[in-house]
């Protein structure tokens, strides 16, 4: 392997990331926007809560009466409708009465117009009904909420992914440039005749590993922006460039107690309060009903006629005794589910404090790794320096140079790992302590 062709290798590495597609700044603000924006999974979300506010609208019938108008033709010689017929349309006369016209009637038509209206006026099960649905139409908004905050949890969580890709190919990268150095050198003493080919093969093969870690690395920025893109609703194949990978500062506030204003708690604290208004409902389906309801209608023997008119009002007050046990069972099953989903609320919020005393630790532990990496890094940093010097003075091998670079360059990459845990975490324990105010 000479010069020339380390050279082309190492231009078309760097120049990869152009290679695959377009390149567009993006801040941590900028994605958070556009994900509000654009994300699929936020817009399902306000799908549900909008089905569940036109559901609710539906429930407007428990006081808004219903009118319907049609037009109908027909025509008997039954001799019960062909009287009928003209008695609505006001046409009897004397000759009407023939016992025979009454027994052998000749085809008779009628046109009515009819206009109906029912008003409902006392119908307590629907009213609690209707509550329930606007418990439930509540408990999506509440989801929404939820949904919106777990997206950009992701997007931070993403965003911190892709700042992680991107110093990992700094650092591999310049390991690979080292590396390259380093078979330089190695080069030019062998063919002194100081070294012996071994010496040289053992770096080619360094070379090749550094090579291949460098092109993992550029591949993972591209999967982590085609994610982050997926998050934002944008199109695949554009590369993010991100701001540096820095330790963030989490609040200080954060509660070592899971508020239980939590967006879906409230939710899901809506879902129980919704089965109980239907429990509600159904024990007020014993009760009677009263609605008025009333008819208008227009009777003619011809098509598009309006001649006779009437009308009838009047008010119904039922009462159901009995339905074959429907009412009691679904009495029932709305208290089942309600025990079901106060059970499903319980080990949520329990499930939610071990997570949130898991990151607490989580935290802890990646601030000291931080901390202990950083020495790390600058005592690796140190031992190369050292290394390399004594390399020059030929006092040692090839092998040491390369496992004191190796070293270096992984502590270097567990120092930004630190960093990217210590910053997930903490956007995971702000994610799980986020309340909600609505």
């Amino acid at each position: 392997m000479n010069k020339v062709v380390l050279g082309t290798l190492v231009w078309s590495i760097l120049c990869a990331l152009s290679v695959q597609g377009q390149v567009a700044p993006l801040s941590l603000d900028q994605a958070l926007e556009a994900t509000l924006k654009n994300n699929k999974e936020i817009h399902l979300a306000t799908l549900d809560e909008a089905a569940a506010e036109a559901k609710y609208g539906q429930t407007n019938a428990v006081f808004l009466p219903q009118i319907k108008l049609s037009y109908t033709g027909m025509s008997s010689n039954n001799p019960l409708n062909a009287f009928g017929f003209k008695l609505q349309q006001q046409a009897i006369t004397q000759n009407d009465f023939n016992p025979y016209l009454l027994n052998e009637p000749s085809a008779t038509q009628n046109f009515v117009t009819k206009a109906e209206w029912l008003q409902p006026i006392l119908n307590l099960d629907m009213w609690a009904m209707r509550q329930a649905a606007q418990e439930q139409q509540l408990a999506y908004a509440f989801k929404t909420k939820r949904t919106k905050e777990y997206v950009s949890f992701e997007v931070q969580r993403a965003y911190a992914q892709l700042q992680l890709a991107h110093q990992a190919k700094s650092v591999l990268k310049d390991a690979f440039q080292a590396i390259n150095a380093i078979y330089t050198a190695t080069t030019n003493r062998f063919e002194k005749g100081y070294l012996q080919k071994s010496d040289v093969l053992q770096v080619e093969v360094q070379v090749k590993s550094a090579e291949n870690k460098l092109a993992e690395a550029i591949s993972n920025i591209q999967n982590a922006s085609d994610y982050l893109g997926l998050l934002m609703g944008a199109k695949a194949g554009v590369i993010y460039q991100v701001d540096s990978i820095a330790r963030i500062t989490p609040i200080d506030n954060t509660p070592a107690e899971i508020p239980i204003d939590r967006a879906d708690f409230r939710a899901m604290q809506s879902a129980v309060t919704t089965h109980e208004k239907m429990i509600k409902s159904g024990k007020m389906a014993y009760l009677p009903k009263l609605n008025a309801f009333g008819e208008y209608m227009i009777n003619d023997r011809e098509a598009f006629g309006f001649g006779s008119n009437s009308y009838l009002v009047g008010a119904q007050l039922s009462w159901t005794l009995f339905n074959g046990t429907t009412t009691r069972n679904k009495i029932s099953e709305q208290r089942i589910e309600r025990d079901k989903t106060v059970e499903q609320l319980a080990l949520q919020k329990e499930q939610a404090q071990l997570e949130l005393n898991k990151a607490a630790r989580q935290l802890q532990d990646a601030l000291f790794a931080i901390q202990r990496q950083e020495i790390a890094v600058s005592q690796s940093a140190e031992a190369l320096r050292i290394v390399q010097n004594r390399f020059q003075q030929g006092l040692v091998t090839t092998n040491d140079v390369l496992q004191s670079q190796s070293l270096f360059a992984q502590q270097k990459l567990l120092f930004v790992q630190a960093i990217y845990q210590y910053n997930t975490t903490a956007s995971y324990r702000l994610f799980l302590t986020t309340t909600s105010v609505k």
